[in-house]
């Protein structure tokens, strides 16, 4: 069993939905040495979170954004923690309903994701700085 490790830190992204999937595979290039096994991507943020979907059509991520703005919306009446922005409390939310961590096989050095899949950076916040992300792949 092999095991690599990489910890990013990435340039800060506008709000909204962006593929990763390149510079992750970038970031871990001992990928190649794994003929089965897994990679796992966990951000260490809980105001921006990640997630695996279409990698072709920028719509989708266009539409992503805009339904995860309806579902939680920003100055809701409730919200108690509002100090950081209008922003942060929603952001909170939304990366608890995405995720902070994904995994994907990884067959013969290669993710083995589908052909229209990608890895999504899910910024929530307005002006966020750099995201950090742990890299992990392991197998035989």
């Amino acid at each position: 069993m092999k095991f690599y490790q990489s910890e990013i830190t990435l340039n800060p992204y506008a709000r909204g939905f962006h593929l990763l999937t390149k510079e992750i595979i970038t970031a871990l290039p001992e990928i190649k040495n794994i003929n089965t096994g897994f990679l796992q991507v966990f951000i260490k943020h809980t105001s921006a979170s990640l997630t695996i979907n279409e990698n072709a059509d920028p719509t989708v991520r266009l539409d992503f954004e805009s339904h995860m703005n309806i579902m939680v919306p920003e100055d809701a009446p409730y919200y108690i923690h509002t100090y950081e922005g209008s922003d942060d409390m929603p952001a909170h939310i939304k990366a608890s309903l995405m995720g902070n961590s994904i995994q994907i096989p990884i067959t013969n050095g290669r993710l083995n994701m589908g052909i229209w899949q990608g890895i999504y950076l899910c910024e929530h916040r307005n002006n966020a700085s750099g995201r950090k992300l742990v890299i992990t792949a392991y197998g035989s």
